[in-house]
C-alpha cells in the first residue's frame, strides 16, 4: 500500500522551518487529581498514552524524502519506534519546562511529536508538555490526539489490545518511483479536470470564475505589505510561553452585548494587548496585520493540515475598544464575505501543480514578515469535561509556531467553560512576554466593563442599531447621506458611530444618528452578526470556523 505523501501546505512547514524558525504545533495541558484520588505515576501516564496512541498509526510514523527533491516526502513506518523515545519525565517548574522543550527542534529521523510529563504530587497535578511537528498536524488534529489520550468519565475506556510490527522501509529507488508516480498522477487530475470542463462549460466557467475571483483577492491581501513592527525582529531559538485564562462567559457576553463573534473578540482584545504593549515599549501603534487559520477540515480527515488562512487589519492604532472591536468585525466579514478562506484555499490547491521549487518559493512568501506581523488562532476545545486516567482537565495552552521574523503569536483553546490563552514568543525579543499577556487580559476586562448599560436595554447594540424603525426608503435614498457616515465600510465613523450609542444614557436613543447608520448599512451590504456567524449563535459556530496555527 502506498504511503501517506506530504500535501502542498505540509510539506510547506518543512521548507520554511530554520534553526531558530521551529514549526511545531504545542501546548500545555494542566490536570488536577481530587482528594480521594491518587496523582497518576510516570510510568502510569506513559503506558496510557502508548495504548492509546497505537489508535492513530501516523504517531508511529517517520518522514522520507524522495531523492532529487522530485516530490514532497512520505510517511513511512519507523521500525525503530519505542515510546520511550517520545514520552519523557521532567522535573522543576512547568513554566521553565514548557520553555525549554519548545526551544527545542524536533529531530528528523523518528515520528515528529514529543510529550513530556510534569508532576506535582504536593499540589496533587500534573501536566503534558506536548509538540508534534506542523507538517503532521494543525491546531485541530492536536485536539484529535487529545481526543484519544482522554475519556469523556473519570472511568478510563480500555481500548483493544493491538498488535503491530512495522513495514520494512522502503529504497531510495522505491521511494524515487513512487514520487514520480505521484507527480504523473497530479498531472494526469489536471488533464481530467480541464476535460470535465470541456464536458460541462456553463458550470465549469462559472465555477472557476468565482474562484479566480477568491483567489485574486486572497493573494491581493498576501502581498500588501504588513507595516515594520518590533513585533518582526529576527528570532533567536529561544521560546516562551505566557499565558491568560478567562472565564468562557465573559467572552460570550462581549459578544452578545455588541452583536459580533468570540474570534471577533479574541482579534479585539489581541489589538488592545498589543496596543498597551506596543506604547509601554516606545512604539508607536499602527494597523498591523494579522493571519487568522481557518478551519476547512472534512468529516473523517484527521491528520495533517486542513486549514486556510485569512488575512485582516488589527486595528492597533485605535484607542477606543469597542471602535477595536468593530473594525475587527467589519474586517473579519469582508473577508469572509469576499470568500478570502476558499481563495487561499484555492491558491494552495494550484501551488500542488507546480514544482517544488516554486512551492518552497511561495511557503516562504506566505511564511514572510512581509505578508502578516503575526498570526492569531482560535480553536474550539472540548465543551464538556474531560478527563485523563480519572483526573479532570483543567486548561490547555496552546503554542502557535513562529516563522521566520515573527516573535510573537496568538492562540485560544476553549475547554469546557475556560478560555485558555497562550502567548508564544522568542525569549530574547520579548522577554517580558508575561505583560503582553496580562495587557490582552485586560482589554478582554475592558470590553466586559463596557456591556453592563448595553445589556441592560436587551439585546445586542448592533441587531438594535440596524433594526431601527426609520423613513421611508424611498426618502432616505433620495436624501444625501450625513456627511458622518463614511462611503467605505472600513471607515472610522462606522465603529465610532456604534461607540456613541453604547455610550448614550439610553442605548439606541439617538434616532437620527441611528438612521443614518441603517442607511449606510443597508447601501454598503454589511452582513448582521447572526448571518455572519453561519447560522444558530454568533458565538460556537464562528468560532468552530476559525481554528488552527
Amino acid at each position: 500500500m502506498t504511503s501517506p505523501r506530504l500535501s502542498a501546505l505540509d510539506a510547506s512547514f518543512l521548507s520554511v522551518e530554520t534553526p531558530t524558525a521551529h514549526m511545531h504545533v504545542g501546548w500545555v495541558a494542566e490536570f488536577a487529581a481530587s482528594a480521594e484520588q491518587v496523582v497518576p505515576s510516570f510510568r502510569e501516564l506513559r503506558d496510557h498514552i502508548e495504548r492509546r496512541i497505537s489508535r492513530a498509526p501516523r504517531y508511529r510514523q517517520k518522514l522520507a524524502a524522495v531523492p532529487l527533491g522530485v516530490n514532497a516526502p512520505e510517511w513511512i513506518d519507523d521500525p525503530a519506534f519505542s515510546i520511550d523515545r517520545h514520552v519523557y519525565w521532567a522535573n522543576g517548574s512547568l513554566d521553565d519546562l514548557a520553555d525549554e522543550v519548545m526551544s527545542i527542534p524536533l529531530r528528523r529521523d523518528r515520528p515528529l511529536w514529543e510529550i513530556w510529563i510534569y508532576q506535582n504530587e504536593a499540589d496533587r497535578e500534573f501536566a503534558l508538555v506536548g509538540k508534534a511537528h506542523h507538517c503532521m498536524i494543525d491546531g485541530m488534529a492536536a485536539l484529535e490526539l487529545a481526543s484519544l489520550i482522554l475519556d469523556p468519565t473519570s472511568t478510563p475506556i480500555e481500548p483493544t489490545p493491538e498488535q503491530w510490527k512495522a513495514e520494512s522501509e522502503p529504497g531510495a529507488e522505491w521511494l524515487l518511483a513512487r514520487g514520480l508516480r505521484d507527480l504523473i498522477g497530479d498531472q494526469v487530475d489536471l488533464v481530467r479536470y480541464v476535460r470535465r470542463a470541456v464536458a460541462t462549460p456553463h458550470t465549469t466557467v462559472r465555477d472557476t470564475v468565482m474562484g479566480a475571483l477568491r483567489a485574486v483577492r486572497a493573494v491581493d491581501h498576501l502581498l500588501r505589505p504588513a507595516p515594520a513592527s518590533l513585533l518582526n525582529e529576527a528570532l533567536s531559538p529561544l521560546r516562551r510561553l505566557a499565558t491568560a485564562l478567562r472565564p468562557l462567559e465573559d467572552l460570550r457576553t462581549i459578544k452578545a452585548a455588541y452583536g459580533t463573534t468570540i474570534n471577533d473578540v479574541v482579534l479585539a482584545a489581541v489589538a488592545g494587548g498589543i496596543r498597551t504593549y506596543l506604547l509601554r515599549r516606545g512604539e508607536e501603534p499602527v494597523e498591523l496585520k494579522v493571519m487568522v487559520p481557518v478551519n476547512i477540515r472534512q468529516p473523517g480527515e484527521i491528520m495533517g493540515n486542513h486549514i486556510s488562512f485569512v488575512f485582516a487589519e488589527l486595528p492597533c492604532q485605535e484607542p477606543d475598544p469597542v471602535g477595536r472591536l468593530y473594525q475587527v468585525h467589519t474586517a473579519m466579514s469582508r473577508a469572509k464575505r469576499e470568500g478570502q478562506p476558499e481563495g487561499s484555499d484555492l491558491v494552495l490547491k494550484t501551488a500542488s501543480y507546480t514544482p517544488v521549487t516554486v512551492q518552497q518559493t511561495l511557503s516562504r512568501l506566505f511564511a514572510g514578515p512581509r505578508a502578516f506581523n503575526l498570526v492569531v488562532s482560535n480553536i474550539p476545545g472540548p465543551s464538556e469535561p474531560m478527563y485523563m486516567l480519572g483526573c479532570p482537565l483543567r486548561a490547555v495552552y496552546p503554542m502557535v509556531p513562529l516563522a521566520d521574523h515573527h516573535t510573537v503569536s496568538v492562540g485560544m483553546v476553549t475547554v469546557h467553560d475556560q478560555a485558555c490563552i497562550g502567548v508564544y514568543a522568542d525569549r530574547e525579543a520579548l522577554p517580558d512576554v508575561e505583560l503582553l499577556a496580562k495587557d490582552i487580559d485586560d482589554a478582554i476586562t475592558e470590553l466586559l466593563a463596557g456591556t453592563c448599560r448595553v445589556r441592560e436595554s436587551g439585546g445586542s447594540l448592533l441587531a438594535r442599531v440596524l433594526a431601527m424603525p426609520s423613513e421611508p426608503l424611498e426618502e432616505r435614498r433620495a436624501s444625501p447621506p450625513a456627511a458622518s457616515v463614511p462611503d467605505s465600510i472600513d471607515g472610522f465613523d462606522y465603529e465610532r458611530e456604534l461607540q456613541r450609542v453604547a455610550n448614550e444614557p439610553h442605548v439606541g436613543a439617538s434616532r437620527q444618528s441611528d438612521h443614518q447608520f441603517a442607511t449606510h448599512v443597508e447601501r454598503t451590504g454589511t452582513p448582521t452578526a447572526e448571518s455572519e456567524s453561519h447560522g444558530t449563535s454568533a458565538d460556537e459556530h464562528a468560532t468552530q470556523r476559525t481554528a488552527g496555527d
